[in-house]
């Protein structure tokens, strides 16, 4: 007769005592070593069927050296693109049997290093979405972080793969897009100064004005949510610009909203793009040109790639992959009027 333990749990003992092994066999047969003979094997996992014999998740972690757990850093998990990019992390993970841990920086550069580390102790693995810390301190810490992905950032630590988004090129191909409608006056309302994804868009903004020098770039200070493009009204109008490429698809949106205030019309008085194709995008009035990035994909190749890290499997690929946006026309674009003049306070 099999006697639970005091705590009235079945335990590693007792499907040992059923199978008639020792706790160590039965230890290696439920964490899967193949090195046990079948037959054995075969014999503790049907006492351990019989007695309805559920392994502890910790001890086992504990003895494995691994915990099923992957952890993600993100700068503002409120913003949607980031939300998509954790969507397609987690679902792709949890085919394989792993959860994920989430941390939110909250656009504090200093916190990021830190909780990067508590992560990664508690985590197999980790991803580093778009950090906002500098060059120096992301190559400092990075091989302390490994195995780590990094998603729009790279570095030079070995045995770190990037996935990283051509923002330079798909703000490029915005501003063409405004140009080929007849606007010679265009403002960027830009991103968060660390923001890697924003010097991207400033580098591809320079090409830009490279080969179009007859067409006028202000650049304005801006954020990346709501708020900062619904502040952005007055600076915007101030500038004289018919044409606004913002930084990413929630300022655009706030700005819409305030230009709406003021009675303004988009895209009669004034076209607005926007940066992302986040779901909502396609539903505001009007509905948003913006340059699609493939961003729940960024997150299933996150994990891919952090899996065969994990695994040290052949396929782990250290080295940046680069993924180009595409250009969606709706409504928010349209033929520019003549150019208005600039707003003096």
């Amino acid at each position: 007769m099999v006697r639970k333990s005091a705590s009235g749990r079945i335990g590693i003992a007792d499907v040992a005592v059923k199978a008639g092994v020792s706790h160590a066999t039965v230890s290696r047969v439920m964490n899967g070593n193949f090195t046990v003979d079948p037959d054995i094997a075969a014999r503790v996992r049907a006492a351990a069927a019989e007695l309805k014999y559920q392994p502890n998740p910790v001890g086992r972690s504990l003895a494995l050296g691994k915990t099923d757990t992957i952890g993600i850093v993100v700068p503002d998990l409120a913003n949607p693109t980031f939300q998509a990019i954790l969507r397609g992390l987690s679902r792709a993970a949890a085919q394989d049997g792993y959860r994920v841990l989430i941390a939110d920086s909250f656009e504090v550069s200093s916190e990021e290093s830190i909780l990067a580390g508590e992560a990664r102790r508690r985590c197999d693995g980790l991803v580093l979405c778009a950090p906002r810390m500098s060059d120096a301190e992301l190559e400092e810490i990075a091989p302390s972080l490994r195995p780590l992905v990094l998603i729009n950032r790279t570095t030079a630590a070995a045995e770190v793969p990037s996935l990283v988004v051509d923002y330079g090129q798909g703000v490029q191909d915005i501003a063409e897009h405004l140009v080929e409608l007849g606007h010679t006056r265009l403002a960027f309302l830009a991103g968060p100064p660390r923001s890697a994804s924003n010097g991207m868009r400033l580098q591809g903004l320079e090409t830009f004005k490279a080969a179009h020098p007859q067409v006028e770039v202000t650049m304005l200070e801006g954020g990346s949510d709501f708020d900062t493009g619904h502040e952005a009204v007055d600076a915007v109008l101030e500038s004289g610009a018919t044409g606004i490429l913002a930084f990413n698809d929630l300022v655009a949106m706030g700005l819409m909203s305030g230009l709406h205030e003021r009675g303004l019309d988009v895209p009669g008085d004034i076209s607005v793009t926007g940066f992302d194709d986040i779901p909502f995008a396609k539903y505001t009035t009007p509905a948003l040109t913006t340059a699609a990035v493939p961003i729940t994909e960024l997150g299933e190749q996150a994990w891919h790639q952090l899996r065969a890290l994990i695994r040290n499997e052949e396929s782990a690929a250290p080295g940046s992959s680069r993924y180009q946006p595409r250009l969606e026309v709706r409504a928010s674009t349209g033929p520019a009027k003549a150019p208005r003049s600039k707003v003096h306070g």
